[in-house]
């Protein structure tokens, strides 16, 4: 097997996920591209992960949008700004079949939410229609749900959730059009019902932008009897332009 896997690496050695230079290992990034990574720092709502001035002394912090209209979910963790090279690297792996992207994708995540995990924990993807999914052949927030239950050692439920609607896209569309568009468009799969009732779920995607899906993805939980709903994404959108804060 060692020797197999140095072939492999001979043949097919390391790439950096942003740029494709080498690497020392698989599913990492070069010292660069690492650099020019936009992480978001711990200086962050606790509800929406938007990064916030200053520095962080443990208490909990919360930006003005949700202190004026707080989120259905009760905590929520972004591990990147969808900016410039996480950008590129989310587009890639929703849109160009990068699925190599989730193992790394899922520790960075891990390293954001870990607080916010136990073994009582159930991980869930944001659904994709079956029509989109058949276009697509995978589903990215499903991708990153199980490669953080696997990392977490907690339990997932790839179809908890089910879409009922095949919606169109809700890129560029605000807030409130997007919550019209997504009204009884996802519900609780009613052949996993059972496995919500009186527990915290972590509902897992790959962009946050207005938060309409998740929070309908959250009601729908709360509704079921979750006892408690947080969230887990890969990148965060904030309002450009975004100038690094920690």
């Amino acid at each position: 097997m060692q020797l197999l896997q140095t072939a492999l690496a001979a043949i097919y050695p390391p790439r950096c996920l942003a740029c494709g230079g080498m690497v020392d290992s698989d599913f990492g990034l070069c010292g660069t591209c690492w650099g020019q990574t936009p992480f978001v720092g711990h200086t962050r709502c606790d509800m929406c992960s938007v990064p916030l001035p200053g520095q962080a002394r443990g208490e909990v912090l919360h930006c003005d949008d949700c202190m004026r209209a707080p989120k259905p979910w009760a905590q929520g963790r972004a591990a990147l700004i969808y900016d410039g090279i996480a950008r590129k690297m989310v587009l890639g792996f929703k849109h160009g079949d990068r699925q190599e992207i989730a193992t790394p994708a899922a520790q960075w995540m891990l390293n954001t939410c870990r607080d916010m995990l136990d073994e009582t924990v159930l991980i869930a993807p944001v659904p994709l229609h079956w029509m989109r999914l058949a276009k697509r052949r995978y589903n990215q927030s499903a991708l990153l749900a199980r490669a953080l239950a696997d990392l977490a050692g907690c339990d997932w439920c790839p179809d908890l959730l089910v879409r009922t609607q095949y919606t169109p896209s809700l890129d560029g569309k605000s807030r409130d059009v997007r919550q019209g568009i997504l009204n009884d468009s996802i519900v609780v799969n009613k052949r996993r019902r059972h496995r919500i009732a009186g527990r915290p779920v972590l509902l897992v995607d790959d962009v946050l932008t207005t938060g309409a899906t998740l929070g309908v993805c959250t009601e729908m939980c709360r509704a079921a009897g979750a006892s408690r709903v947080c969230i887990s994404v890969l990148a965060r959108a904030v309002k450009a332009p975004y100038i690094p804060l920690n």
